[in-house]
């Protein structure tokens, strides 16, 4: 169990692949109950390979951890595969960047959304259609037969990122990873979903890691941003901070980089969360 003065997910590791040199150094980063986390850093900053250590899933890249990675107090990194198998999609869940990648594309929704379901809970046929449908409300789509019986390719690709949220968050668990969840959206679509994550933490109290390369996106919804760069964590700190007194050169150099306008209204997203 974890108490409000512990930290929901705590971890200090460094991750190899075979063959390759270290992709994470001492990347040491905690997460408390009901906080969104924002990670920045530029494309194979390590940040995927963070997540995926957080899950469990580095195997399937051939890839070790050394550390340790501690979620409401145990050590994931000592869990077996048939023991994480337990905890993914129930207490730890994931939203990728490409819903209809992620979908499949020949399975109805209603299909997909019963199978996330199943996998870690039991009931009758009326609690599995009452679940969808209390899912479906929280991600603001229609629950009626005529949209669950669409295939993802009938979907824009909001409805679809919404499904794909839906399905991560029908066991509510105590911690999503969104992963570049929002770098396939248009810019209003974009902003609808990062509204509807902070809605979702405000509501349900999830604590959140949202990784992303786009630091205005993480400032309208983070409480605090770590900064990845080259496989080590160089900056945590309030998202206002991050944007009103950077301390790393690298983060200057992000703050810098943005349009004076950009940083500007961010740092006003930023503040807004602050409070």
């Amino acid at each position: 169990m974890t108490s409000p003065a512990q930290p929901l997910l705590s971890m200090r590791l460094s991750v190899h692949y075979s063959g390759k040199n270290c992709v994470l150094r001492d990347v040491a980063l905690d997460i408390r109950p009901g906080e969104i986390m924002g990670l920045v850093g530029q494309s194979g900053s390590g940040k995927s390979t963070l997540a995926l250590a957080i899950l469990g899933l580095l195997g399937m890249k051939n890839a070790s951890a050394e550390g340790h990675v501690h979620f409401r107090g145990e050590d994931l990194l000592s869990r077996s595969e048939r023991e994480m198998r337990k905890i993914r999609g129930k207490e730890l869940a994931l939203v990728l960047q490409s819903p209809l990648i992620s979908l499949n594309p020949a399975l109805r929704i209603r299909t997909q959304l019963k199978e996330a379901w199943r996998a870690h809970a039991c009931g009758t046929a009326a609690d599995c259609n009452n679940a969808i449908r209390a899912t479906m409300a929280s991600v603001s789509l229609p629950a009626d037969d005529e949209f669950l019986a669409r295939r993802p390719g009938q979907l824009s690709v909001g409805q679809a990122q919404r499904v794909l949220i839906a399905m991560a968050i029908v066991h509510h668990p105590s911690l999503l990873i969104a992963d570049e969840a929002t770098s396939a959206l248009d810019v209003i679509t974009q902003s609808e979903i990062l509204a509807l994550f902070a809605s979702l933490n405000q509501q349900t109290g999830m604590g959140m890691l949202y990784i992303s390369h786009d630091l205005p996106s993480v400032a309208g919804i983070c409480h605090r941003i770590a900064i990845l760069h080259e496989g080590e964590i160089v900056e945590c700190a309030p998202a206002e901070q991050i944007f009103a007194s950077p301390q790393h050169p690298y983060t200057q150099r992000l703050i810098s980089a943005l349009p004076r306008h950009t940083t500007v209204t961010t740092a006003a997203m930023a503040h807004t969360n602050a409070g």
